[in-house]
């Protein structure tokens, strides 16, 4: 069985809007591409090599596709050639040579190689995917995708990468048809400029419940900190 994994640079707020640029994707009027570009540290390497060296295909709604397809065929992967840089070029060579499965009204437009279109009905398509043999089906960007498989419980597995801003407006990776779930904890780091890093798996349903009479009050809550202490 295949799993399902969106990876997502991400504010504290929970924008994923165009971190990568200006002109990524300033639809809406978002004015704050490129956020990502002042947060670069050392610590944000070892984790998206970890992502990107693991077999894996790529799950696509249109708009990512398009930045995508704009920029990593071309971008430098000879060390000869102007503009090389190793680890970037190991990552355009690996998403150059995976399937790109792709959510789109348009199937006939997916020019860049080892495209391929999830069909009229793509969350079926996805539900056979799935439960078919294969690696990873790993999501970049493409909110409006990610939304959707959100509200269907198709998504596995979260990795997020976490700014430390606030950008009070942007597209945000849960929005009010996300369906209520609760996830587990499975690894987790930070970066020297305070840069959070989390994964999380699925952990069943949430589960809800009261401070009332059979709870411990707040003093028995002091109490029993003191005794630990």
């Amino acid at each position: 069985m295949r799993k399902i994994m969106a990876a997502t640079f991400v504010t504290l707020d929970g924008v994923m809007q165009a971190p990568g640029g200006p002109e990524e994707d300033p639809s809406g009027g978002f004015k704050f591409g490129g956020w990502l570009a002042g947060l670069e540290d050392e610590g944000i390497g070892p984790p998206l090599d970890d992502l990107f060296r693991r077999p894996f295909d790529l799950l696509l709604g249109r708009r990512t596709y398009d930045i995508f397809a704009a920029y990593w065929p071309f971008f430098p992967t000879d060390p000869a050639m102007p503009g090389y840089e190793p680890g970037t070029a190991e990552i355009a060579l690996a998403f150059n040579r995976v399937t790109k499965y792709v959510a789109t009204h348009r199937p006939d437009s997916l020019d860049w190689k080892n495209s391929t279109w999830l069909g009229k009905d793509p969350l079926a398509t996805l539900r056979d995917l799935r439960q078919s043999d294969g690696p990873m089906l790993l999501i970049q960007g493409s909110s409006v995708l990610i939304h959707t498989l959100l509200t269907h419980d198709l998504i596995d597995e979260i990795r997020l990468i976490i700014a430390p801003l606030v950008l009070g407006k942007g597209k945000r990776l849960f929005d009010d048809g996300s369906l209520p779930r609760s996830l587990k904890l499975a690894k987790s780091g930070a970066t020297p400029r305070g840069t959070l890093l989390a994964n999380y798996e699925r952990d069943g349903v949430v589960k809800v419940g009261s401070f009332g009479a059979d709870s411990p009050s707040a003093e028995e809550l002091r109490r029993r900190s003191e005794i630990r202490e």
